[in-house]
C-alpha cells in the first residue's frame, strides 16, 4: 500500500549520479557521511565540476555520454528535483571494497580515491528511488551534503525505479561485488545513448537494453501512444466514416495506405520509397525480409477490378522475375466478391481484411519481435486468406502463453523450495503436474534457453557440462496481454 510523505530536505549529488539512479543502472550512492537507514529526501543535483575531476576520469567509458547530457552550468540558482528516495543501508567502505567498487558500479578507481582524500571516509547509501510525477524547481543557495528545500513537498512510493524484489536483488549483487551479468549490452546501450537522444527507433531500442539489464521496471512510452494509431487501422479502412469526416475518397484512401505501409513497416518489412503509391504507382512495395507487393483500397468493398489492377501495375513498375517472387496482398474491408476471389488465387493474392493486420500489429505490439514474417508468408494463402492468418496469430499466442506458464512454474517452484535456481528435470516434473500438456525434456530445456538469452531476459541461467543440469533462475514476469 502506498503512503503519502512529507519531505523537506533533499541529499546533494552529482548530477549523472542521479541520472544513473533515475535510469536504474545503480542503486547505491557514495557520501561522507553515515546516514541512517530510513531516512527520506528529495535527491538534488548538483555541478560535476565540485567533483574536482572531469567527466571523463570519474566515470567508467561506457557512462560518460550519457553523463554529459546531465550537466548543469555553474552559477545555476534554480535546481529541477526529480526524485526521492528513501536511504535502505548505510555501509562503511574497507579498502578492499573500494578496491572492488569500480568493477560494478559507474565511478572509477580516480573517483573514489579523490572522495576518500576529500572525505577520509566512505560510505555507500542504498537508495531505494521514486521518481516525482512532475519536477519539482527549488532556489539552493548552497551545496552541502544537505540542503533545506524551503517547505515541505509530498511524496508517495507510487513510482519506483526499481519493484521490490529487484531492487532486492541489485542490492545484494552489489553488496556481494557481483560482476554485470551482461557486460556487451552494457557497452550496445553506451554506443547507441547518444544517437537514441535524436532518433526514437534507437531510443526503443535503447530502453528494451534497459530493461533486459534491469535497469527500471517502469513501463516505457514512446513519443507517440502506440495503441492509438494501431486501432486506427481497421477505422481508417472504412472510408464512409473519413467522408462523414469531410474527407474526399482520395484522402481517406492516402491515409489508409499510410497507415498500412506504416503498418507493415512496424512489423518488420522494409519499405521501398522508390516504389510509392498514388496515380500510377504501387501502394506498397517491401524488399525485406521478402519481395512484397500490397494494393490498399478503403471503404466498404473491395472493388471487383483490384487484382487485375494490382498484376497490371505489378508487371509495369517491377521487373518480371521480381513480380513473379514477390507475395502479393491485397488489404480493404468488406467480403470480397466471388469473382475477386477467383482471380486472386488465379494470380497468387492474399486478401485480408484491416482487422487481421490491426491484430497482427497489436501482437507486435504487446510482444516485440514475435512475428516472424518468413513463417507468416506461409499463412498468406491465396485467396481470402484472413482464416489462415488468424490461425498463425493464435499459435503464437499458444506458444507465448507456454512461456509464460514456464516462467511462472520456475518462479512459484524457487517461492516453495527456498532455493535460488532449479534444474531443468526438477522444473519438468513441476510443469507435468500443472499442465495437461506434455512436453519433453529436450524441448522444455530449449525453450529455457531462449527465455534466458540476453536478449529475452525472463529467466537467468548457470550452464552446466550436461545440459540436463543446467539450473535456472526467475528475473522477471512474462504477462500475458
Amino acid at each position: 500500500m502506498n503512503h503519502n510523505i512529507m519531505i523537506n530536505t533533499a541529499l546533494c549529488l552529482p548530477a549523472p549520479d542521479i541520472k544513473a539512479l533515475l535510469q536504474g543502472r545503480i542503486v547505491a550512492a557514495i557520501f561522507g557521511k553515515f546516514i541512517t537507514p530510513k531516512r527520506q529526501f528529495a535527491l538534488c543535483p548538483i555541478d560535476t565540476s565540485l567533483n574536482k575531476l572531469p567527466i571523463e576520469q570519474y566515470y567508467h567509458p561506457n557512462f560518460v555520454p550519457t553523463a554529459h547530457t546531465t550537466v548543469i552550468q555553474p552559477g545555476t540558482e534554480t535546481i529541477s528535483i526529480a526524485a526521492w528516495a528513501r536511504c535502505e543501508l548505510c555501509q562503511p567502505l574497507n579498502a578492499e571494497f573500494l578496491a572492488a567498487l569500480p568493477k560494478v558500479t559507474i565511478w572509477t578507481q580516480q573517483a573514489l580515491q579523490a572522495a576518500l582524500a576529500q572525505w577520509q571516509n566512505i560510505f555507500l547509501l542504498y537508495l531505494r528511488v521514486y521518481q516525482l510525477p512532475v519536477p519539482l524547481k527549488f532556489s539552493v543557495q548552497s551545496h552541502s551534503s544537505f540542503v533545506h528545500l524551503g517547505q515541505y513537498i509530498n511524496v508517495s512510493e507510487a513510482s519506483a525505479i526499481l519493484s521490490d524484489r529487484l531492487f532486492r536483488q541489485r542490492q545484494l549483487a552489489l553488496q556481494n561485488l557481483e560482476l554485470p551479468q551482461y557486460p556487451e549490452l552494457e557497452l550496445l546501450q553506451s554506443a547507441i545513448a547518444p544517437i537514441a537522444l535524436v532518433n526514437p527507433a534507437v531510443q526503443a531500442l535503447e530502453q528494451e537494453i534497459k530493461e533486459l539489464l534491469g535497469w527500471g521496471s517502469q513501463p516505457f512510452m514512446t513519443q507517440f501512444n502506440r495503441d492509438l494509431w494501431i486501432d486506427n487501422i481497421t477505422a481508417l479502412g472504412d472510408r464512409s466514416q473519413e467522408e462523414d469526416q469531410g474527407k474526399t475518397s482520395y484522402q481517406a484512401g492516402t491515409d489508409f495506405e499510410n497507415i498500412v505501409r506504416q503498418s507493415l513497416e512496424y512489423l518488420g518489412f522494409t519499405v521501398d520509397i522508390f516504389h510509392k503509391g498514388g496515380a500510377g504507382g504501387v501502394d506498397i512495395f517491401c524488399s525485406q525480409p521478402y519481395p512484397l507487393i500490397g494494393e490498399c483500397k478503403a471503404g466498404k468493398k473491395i472493388p471487383n477490378d483490384t487484382a487485375v489492377q494490382l498484376l497490371n501495375l505489378g508487371t509495369l513498375r517491377l521487373n518480371e522475375k521480381l513480380f513473379q517472387q514477390a507475395t502479393k496482398l491485397i488489404i480493404g474491408p468488406g467480403k470480397p466478391t466471388t469473382q475477386l476471389k477467383d482471380a486472386a488465387k488465379r494470380h497468387g493474392m492474399a486478401i485480408i481484411n484491416p482487422e487481421t493486420l490491426q491484430k497482427l500489429v497489436k501482437l507486435q505490439s504487446n510482444y516485440p519481435n514475435s512475428v516472424d514474417l518468413l513463417e507468416l508468408k506461409k499463412y498468406l494463402i491465396p485467396g481470402q486468406a484472413d482464416e489462415e492468418v488468424e490461425k498463425y496469430i493464435e499459435l503464437v499466442y499458444r506458444e507465448i502463453k507456454e512461456r509464460s506458464h514456464i516462467v511462472q512454474v520456475l518462479k512459484n517452484y524457487l517461492n516453495n523450495s527456498g532455493n535460488k535456481s532449479a534444474e531443468v528435470e526438477a522444473l519438468h516434473a513441476a510443469y507435468i503436474t500443472t499442465h495437461p500438456q506434455t512436453l519433453s525434456l529436450r524441448r522444455m530445456h530449449n525453450i529455457l534457453i531462449e527465455l534466458s538469452s540476453p536478449l529475452t531476459g525472463y529467466l537467468g541461467r548457470i550452464c552446466q557440462d550436461d545440459w540436463r543440469r543446467d539450473r535456472f533462475y526467475f528475473l522477471r514476469d512474462l504477462p500475458i496481454k
